[in-house]
């Protein structure tokens, strides 16, 4: 899926009126200061003759543009085109943002998208104004430009968390992009009257401001991971939300909080520093944090079903997936039972299969691993035997490569992938794409909460009506559901109407 490309008129309307729900969806260059900045830069609105638009930063910096030193455009929320679009350079830049170039490098991102990593450096190049390693390094610079302003950690970890090589590279790096060395942009966050979003952290720790567009549905996220929280893996409060992962160094912690001004922070724990880059990646995919909420509320509330929906619930989020893998099996455990129920058969086959961890402030569980849930999934596993089979294989097809599942799938390839899977049918294919690819167009119409808040909102609530009627709100199908969702009437309701084939 793709969306038509603002015009200039447009995109220099926007900065004339300064508007941030623009921030990170393009930067503006000024040929005359050699600078580039954010849609809102209270600084004067250069002339139309002067300015080029760019999609990325790092067009801006192949372009020879530097960072405006006062609306650090590197500090804003990421753009929401990337999960809006499907095609190959909306999966590079989710991968990209997940630490694939500096894990696996050029090659590797090329081979996961199915291209040469000459062509695809063509393919990039010619739509973003920069290959897949400008790209990654304008992505290291923003990680370490949020490191320096937002934590104490010396300059020598932050550029080895940020993914750079040495710190001769992370020093020549944040020099060119921002114009001034690492410790002066550290220190520029304590000059008066700025907000810097600095707070003290815990020894070993790690506790950073992830900004996001406003407004932010922050109870509705916060309820939702307290439903379905695994204990001893994931804890959640009315205000915060925390879990231990694996990542590549190995386990992590983090918690999502909400501060007191209404911001979201992340801290985090890591085994290595070097997975940090792809920690906030996923927690800013799990909290829905790039999502233009503007832009949906106005689309959704312009149908009067919807209105009262929507002025009820602004900015709501749809929750995304911190493990692919994992949020797979749990959509499988979770056909056609409550909630409360798949809560209890995750928690049974973690305790049982879950490897044990320390260290991380009260979680002492990971989620158990594909390839054990393969091979000793049938000791814990309860229910028909056919549920089974289809649970212990999709496991061992992950665990073996023959099944992939990451975020920078093809949308259609990934759901015919899963629905050749035994047992995976419609309901369990698309609610992993919505939450593993963040895909903001997908309609879950067998989907018994969502039909049941449909009713209760004067919406067609049989599955062909619900899907005819909401054809009107695409691309935001997404949205739409989680408003249904909300909408539907407290009840211990099954998760789907009609039965996953075995």
């Amino acid at each position: 899926m793709s969306t038509p490309a603002m015009s200039f008129d447009e995109r220099y309307r926007v900065i004339q009126s300064r508007d941030p729900r623009f921030d990170g969806q393009f930067v503006t260059a000024v040929r005359s200061t050699g600078i580039y900045c954010r849609p809102s830069c209270p600084a004067r609105t250069p002339k139309e003759s002067n300015v080029t638009f760019y999609a990325t930063s790092a067009a801006a910096h192949e372009a020879g543009y530097r960072a405006c030193k006062r609306c650090l455009p590197e500090a804003a929320p990421g753009s929401p085109a990337w999960n809006l679009r499907g095609d190959t350079t909306a999966r590079a830049m989710r991968l990209i943002a997940d630490g694939v170039v500096e894990r696996e490098g050029v090659p590797g991102l090329a081979r996961r998208l199915g291209y040469s990593p000459r062509h695809l450096t063509r393919l990039l190049t010619a739509e973003l104004g920069a290959g897949p390693l400008a790209l990654s390094r304008a992505h290291r610079a923003h990680t370490a430009r949020m490191l320096l302003v937002g934590t104490e950690l010396p300059a020598s970890d932050v550029a080895f968390s940020a993914g750079f090589a040495s710190v001769r590279q992370f020093n020549d790096t944040v020099r060119e992009v921002f114009g001034m060395p690492p410790l002066e942009l550290r220190a520029r966050r304590r000059l008066p009257g700025r907000a810097s979003g600095v707070e003290a952290a815990a020894p070993g720790s790690i506790d950073l401001v992830l900004p996001h567009r406003g407004p932010f549905d922050a109870e509705g996220l916060f309820a939702w991971m307290a439903a379905r929280a695994i204990p001893g893996v994931e804890a959640a409060t009315p205000t915060s939300f925390s879990r231990v992962l694996r990542l590549p160094g190995g386990p992590a912690w983090f918690e999502l909080r909400l501060d007191e001004v209404g911001r979201i922070r992340l801290r985090a724990r890591l085994s290595a520093l070097r997975d940090l880059p792809a920690l906030v990646s996923r927690a800013r995919r799990l909290f829905d944090l790039d999502a233009d909420p503007v832009a949906v509320d106005e689309a959704l509330a312009s149908h009067p079903e919807l209105a009262p929906l929507v002025a009820r619930v602004p900015g709501i989020r749809v929750p995304g997936a911190i493990d692919p893998h994992e949020m797979l099996i749990r959509a499988m455990v979770g056909q056609q039972i409550t909630v409360t129920a798949a809560r209890t058969a995750l928690t049974a086959l973690t305790e049982a299969l879950g490897d044990p961890v320390e260290g991380f402030e009260g979680a002492r569980l990971l989620f158990p691993s594909m390839a054990v849930i393969a091979e000793r999934g049938h000791e814990v596993l309860r229910g028909p035997a056919a549920r089974t089979r289809a649970l212990i294989g999709a496991a061992a097809a992950l665990a073996d490569g023959s099944l992939t599942l990451t975020t920078g799938d093809d949308g259609p390839e990934q759901r015919a992938a899963l629905l050749a899977m035994p047992g995976i049918g419609p309901w369990t294919a698309d609610y992993v794409r919505m939450r593993v690819l963040g895909d903001p167009d997908v309609l879950l119409p067998g989907d018994v909460a969502a039909r049941a808040g449909a009713a209760a909102s004067g919406i067609p609530s049989d599955a062909a009506g619900l899907t005819a009627w909401a054809t009107r709100t695409a691309p935001w199908r997404s949205y739409l559901t989680a408003h249904l969702w909300r909408a539907a009437p407290t009840t211990r309701t099954r998760r789907t109407s009609t039965k996953e084939k075995p």
